[in-house]
């Protein structure tokens, strides 16, 4: 029998380029051509990152770029891998936002530890899949031991596990996925049916989620991809520190149980998107405790405490029957690096799903580890080698150094703001997240005072000098900074707020932007 190529094959290889397509291929025959084309590259990271007039932007619009990207010819190959850099240094490494700058101040992004950017490499290059350990051995228990080593951090018993997501969002659906299956599993046994399936339409429209009015918008997102609709998730008001009041909860969770509804999960959120503000979690647990209530905990934020000094400030998320991280926001891990945990690991069951050509139920009886019966996600990338060579390279303690800085910063960013008369502040930090505004001096007009921060804001962005966030609390305006980089200084900060007068000042007198603050223009 011939296995030679067919005519038609020889053809079509013989008009081919001349250059061999395989000769691209990552493996023993093209070593020279992956070091070299992965050093250029980094070479032209370092670049950026090196030159003097580096900022955290250059404050390019959607208008001034799209243009450019949509003229390229995706058909038409480059000659050679030094012209695509060049091409991609002139639309993306330019005009990237850099989050490692010390004036980037706007959202939950996090320089990145060198040793995560290491593995991220690695991880890369090997390209594991870790869905079963047929595509992932090693991978795999890289993976449970990291899962095992945060369960331990949060105060999770030796029944606890999780499963690594790609984010917040997906951590929070799959927590709530849980949480609806095992109310729904409940219901069924309590009322004799023995089958979840049973009603489950008319269980699902009577199922609630509780939540603080400051929660993750995601948990709404996943109210209504887990079939249940936005109304079904009930908010209960903050306090004066943005956190979620425990007396409200207690009317909350009364009324729901007097009209018939099934609270389905209690989120409580340590640390809020706008304020970093830590729910009363050992008074909410109490709470769902009292009414057999499932406690989600967001940590995606706050999760940094896990290897913080204060880490006393999470007391009571072992009471919790799930918890999210997010390493790629107080970890310094790059994206994505996330997780769902839950105290009792049998309820992951509701993910799994078994498939003959992949995770055939025999594998259960042979003790096979098949990340994916834990699994939303059937392929997924080995993101907990970043995590693994950060900890096995610097270790918890360094890491938890980094993110205390930026709390002490945070209390004196705070502190420094509220000493100047021209600065309105929300709230005192509990984690790096602080709420501000500027007050220009006789301004009463609340509107105007809106426009002259949402103008500072933006003309900031457009020097490219530096990022601040915007927010709205109580129906007005105010501006945000999130502060995750541990190289920021006060002085830093006390320069942009410098910025952010003399650009709001502008707005009011109609003095035009200097040209050298148009750097975008």
């Amino acid at each position: 029998m011939s296995f030679l190529v067919p005519p038609a094959e020889q053809t079509a290889s013989a008009s081919a380029q001349s250059v061999d397509p395989k000769s691209y291929l990552l493996d023993e025959h093209n070593t020279e051509q992956y070091r070299d084309s992965v050093t250029e590259g980094v070479q032209r990271v370092i670049g950026e990152l090196l030159d003097p007039d580096h900022q955290p932007t250059t404050g390019v619009t959607p208008e001034q770029l799209g243009p450019v990207i949509g003229g390229i010819d995706l058909d038409e190959p480059l000659p050679d891998t030094k012209s695509a850099l060049d091409e991609l240094e002139r639309v993306y490494l330019h005009d990237a936002v850099y989050f490692q700058h010390p004036r980037y101040l706007a959202h939950l992004n996090c320089p990145i530890v060198i040793p995560a950017l290491l593995g991220e490499a690695i991880g890369s290059a090997i390209n594991s899949s870790l869905d079963t350990w047929d595509q992932s051995a090693g991978g795999t228990l890289i993976e449970r031991r990291l899962i095992d080593w945060t369960t331990a951090r949060i105060g999770f018993g030796a029944t606890a596990d999780g499963i690594f997501t790609s984010g917040g969002t997906q951590s929070n659906l799959q927590g709530l996925f849980v949480a609806r299956e095992q109310a729904l599993q409940r219901h069924a046994a309590e009322h004799g049916t023995g089958d979840p399936e049973a009603d489950r339409p008319e269980q699902l429209s009577r199922l609630r989620v509780i939540a603080s009015s400051d929660s993750h918008f995601s948990v709404v997102k996943a109210a209504k991809l887990l079939g249940m609709g936005a109304d079904s998730v009930l908010t209960v008001p903050t306090d004066e520190h943005r956190r979620m009041r425990s007396d409200e909860l207690h009317e909350l969770l009364r009324s729901c149980h007097e009209a018939g509804l099934t609270t389905m999960a209690v989120v409580a959120t340590a640390g809020t998107t706008d304020f970093g503000s830590i729910d009363p979690l050992s008074e909410i647990a109490a709470l769902c405790e009292r009414f057999g209530v499932w406690l989600h905990v967001d940590a995606a934020y706050g999760c940094g405490l896990l290897v913080s000094r204060e880490s006393a400030r999470l007391d009571g998320i072992e009471r919790a029957d799930s918890v999210i991280v997010d390493y790629h926001k107080s970890f310094f891990q790059p994206v994505s690096s996330s997780a769902v945990l839950v105290r009792d690991g049998s309820v992951l069951r509701h993910a799994t799903y078994h498939a003959d050509y992949l995770n055939p139920e025999r594998h259960v009886a042979e003790r096979v580890p098949n990340q994916v019966d834990k699994s939303i996600q059937t392929t997924r990338r080995f993101d907990a080698l970043k995590l693994w060579l950060t900890l096995r390279i610097m270790g918890p303690d360094a890491l938890g150094r980094l993110f205390d800085d930026v709390l002490d910063l945070a209390e004196r960013t705070w502190e420094m703001l509220r000493a100047d008369p021209r600065f309105e502040v929300v709230n005192r930090p509990e984690l790096s997240a602080l709420v501000f505004r500027y007050v220009p001096t006789d301004v009463a007009d609340g509107q105007l005072c809106d426009r002259v921060n949402l103008h500072a804001r933006d003309a900031l962005y457009r020097s490219g000098a530096a990022m601040v966030a915007e927010t709205v609390v109580d129906g007005d305006t105010y501006l945000k900074f999130t502060l995750l980089n541990p190289r920021t200084t006060l002085r830093d900060i006390a320069e942009v707020c410098e910025l952010i007068v003399e650009h709001g000042n502008r707005y009011l007198t109609g003095a035009p932007e200097a040209e050298s603050e148009r750097r975008a223009s």
